[in-house]
């Protein structure tokens, strides 16, 4: 437990950092698989939502929550899906 009143607000800090990080992180997680799924039906509705993909990739790549190569080999999977 934290004992000195910064590391206690060091900690509140973090929690809210992490809060942003992980619903990022998630809505990342659920456009790829949006992605996916409708790449498996259709080709044209996966390619208009693929925008959309990348953008939510790179700013999570932007914010540091996923490497700037981690975005880049998920961008190249989607667009390899897609065609």
């Amino acid at each position: 437990m934290p004992i000195t009143q910064s590391a206690k607000k060091a900690i509140r800090g973090s929690l809210r950092k992490k809060a942003v990080n992980d619903a990022r992180k998630r809505a990342m997680k659920e456009v790829i698989k949006k992605v996916e799924k409708t790449a498996k039906t259709s080709k044209d509705e996966a390619l208009k939502m693929l925008s959309s993909a990348y953008a939510i990739i790179d700013k999570a790549a932007k914010k540091g929550v996923i490497k700037k190569n981690n975005a880049a080999r998920k961008k190249a999977r989607l667009s390899r899906v897609t065609k």
